[in-house]
């Protein structure tokens, strides 16, 4: 499928830029405003506040390369790279042809225009690049955003191939061709460029285990579990090419809220909880991928009196906490972020819920708090959430999440499972959190008394989760039929 060199819709305009898109997805044309006079001409090339305000992605350039061509009809291409490039003019002027070499709908779809220096190209990461000069002594320029390396992989097409049907200027038989190129395959024969990875971190828990249900096992999808990945660790920041990665998972956390506050666990949670995620977050950022990161309705002190907001200020009592709320700061300075705030989850592991089943089995009548209340939290609504905000590119930020419907305190959801496994609910007995911590032998975590957090913002994304009482009670079914 071959497109003309029109020009599409509007994306953006800032100070001298306009961005237009065009028939590939990702791929941008820009229109830079060129001031000449008797002595030439200037134009601003790269400007990162009016570009990325236009619309043009903060791509992060990290090298600066330029192609001299003495003469017309220098033909080069067509090369995907696993990089994102801005393709410009230092002078003279060339015709540009890209093709969409990335798995999907999308793929061979090809686009092209006159770039002259009033224009430039963002070519997003395996989206094939191709150009011919049409003015002699043309200065090809571009910015990209990992440095070249002969183990990366590329793809490429045949700059003749009549599938892609591209009208060179000037005849491919009379342009200069390196044999390297001539030698590039058809698109019949060509490897689409594989999309960069996703990372899972703390595949071993319970959201971890989920996420894994909702992404599957495909070959650009990397789990790891905190005994093999210790992201606590500065040395990881160094341990992969993390260019190849687009979307970090961290599902993994120290969540041991009462040996937090004792001398070892502080220090271990700090380091799991801060000094883990910071090491995630540099990563992300230096990388340019997105960093998705679970938060917990422990950074609030439960003295709320309605759900709580996305926008409501931090005030963690205890310090598993606090080292979430530092967490939580750390990745909110990563450009491509979200942090997913949760509650009181239930997934496939020890839980809450499975130890009241266990209990209403053997006939052990337990105490439990009446004076903390909130909503489950499932993780298959938890990790189908992520996948929402991911794949419909939701916008940046912060979002609560949890499953849907009634609030609850402890002492009403373990009545319910007591009712679900056929015991008799009236076994639960209700006590207050001071009574069922007396005369406890280590330190106790403060609780937040209220953990409920709207669900407005998420919801207003297109994303439902479940009911909890519902989903309760299939789990409860689910567990018991193990």
């Amino acid at each position: 499928m071959t497109e003309q060199p029109t020009e599409g819709e509007i994306v953006g305009q800032a100070r001298g830029v306009t961005v237009r898109r065009t028939s590939i997805k990702g791929l941008l044309l820009l229109e830079l405003d060129v001031h000449a006079d008797r002595r030439g001409w200037f134009k601003e090339n790269w400007h990162q506040a009016a570009m990325t305000a236009a619309g043009l992605p903060d791509f992060g350039p990290v090298q600066h390369s330029i192609s001299f061509n003495a003469s017309a009809g220098t033909t080069r291409g067509i090369h995907a790279e696993p990089w994102d490039k801005l393709v410009s003019v230092g002078a003279g002027a060339f015709f540009g042809a890209w093709v969409d070499l990335r798995p999907g709908p999308g793929f061979a779809t090809v686009f092209t225009a006159q770039i002259t220096p009033g224009r430039a190209v963002f070519v997003p990461r395996g989206v094939g690049n191709a150009f011919q000069t049409t003015i002699d002594d043309t200065v090809y320029s571009y910015l990209v955003n990992d440095h070249w390396s002969p183990e990366a992989e590329y793809s490429m097409v045949n700059l003749a191939d009549p599938a892609l049907a591209i009208e060179w200027p000037i005849p491919l038989d009379q342009a200069i061709r390196s044999d390297k190129d001539l030698a590039h395959p058809v698109l019949a024969n060509a490897h689409p460029l594989p999309p960069r990875r996703t990372l899972v971190v703390g595949c071993g828990g319970q959201l971890g285990r989920a996420l894994r249900a909702a992404l599957g096992d495909g070959p650009h999808t990397e789990y790891v579990d905190i005994d093999t990945f210790d992201m606590s660790d500065p040395a990881i920041r160094q341990a992969r090419n993390w260019r190849e990665y687009d979307v970090i998972i961290n599902a993994a956390a120290y969540t041991a809220v009462d040996k937090a506050e004792t001398p070892e666990g502080r220090r271990i949670a700090w380091a799991a909880n801060v000094g883990g995620v910071a090491n995630l977050a540099h990563i992300a950022t230096n990388a340019g991928a997105t960093l998705v990161h679970v938060s917990s309705d422990y950074v609030f002190d439960g003295t709320s009196t309605r759900p709580y907001l996305e926008t409501d200020q931090v005030a963690p009592l205890g310090v598993y906490a606090q080292t979430k709320a530092a967490g939580d700061a750390i990745v909110a300075g990563v450009p491509r972020h979200y942090i997913v705030r949760a509650s009181w989850v239930i997934g496939d592991g020890h839980n809450f819920v499975r130890t009241m089943s266990d209990l209403a089995a053997k006939g052990i009548a337990p105490r439990v708090v009446d004076d903390q209340r909130g909503r489950l939290t499932f993780t298959d609504d938890l990790a189908a959430g992520i996948v929402h905000l991911l794949r419909s590119e939701a916008p940046y930020g912060l979002y609560n999440l949890t499953s849907t419907g009634q609030v609850h305190s402890w002492a009403e959801i373990a009545a319910q499972v007591f009712a679900l496994c056929g015991a008799d609910p009236a076994q639960v007995t209700p006590v207050s959190t001071a009574d069922y911590f007396a005369g406890a032998s280590g330190p106790v975590a403060p609780r937040p008394a209220s953990s409920t957090l709207d669900l407005t913002k998420i919801t207003s994304t297109g994303f439902r989760p479940h009911d909890a009482d519902s989903h309760l009670a299939a789990y409860v079914a689910s567990y018991l039929a193990r």
